[in-house]
């Protein structure tokens, strides 16, 4: 239930948006419980352990893409 909104979240799958320095990344088709009023999600405790991991492995590396001033500036990693 949003409490914001007082409806009943959907589970849905949703993109997962991180920003840190100038450096974004996307996570898509994660389930979440969304509010369909605002969009907003909630991510289980599991998955956002998941995030938390994902994104400390990503950053890093993206970040010293970024002071080299790598020519590509968007990467598009699959995990199948």
């Amino acid at each position: 239930m949003c409490g914001e909104h007082q409806v009943s979240k959907q589970w849905v799958p949703t993109t997962f948006e991180y920003d840190e320095d100038g450096v974004s990344i996307r996570v898509p088709n994660v389930y979440a419980w969304v509010c369909p009023q605002d969009g907003e999600a909630s991510f289980t405790p599991e998955t956002t352990d998941e995030l938390i991991a994902t994104v400390r492995e990503l950053i890093t590396p993206a970040k010293r893409a970024r002071e080299r001033r790598s020519m590509p500036t968007e990467y598009i990693v699959r995990v199948a």
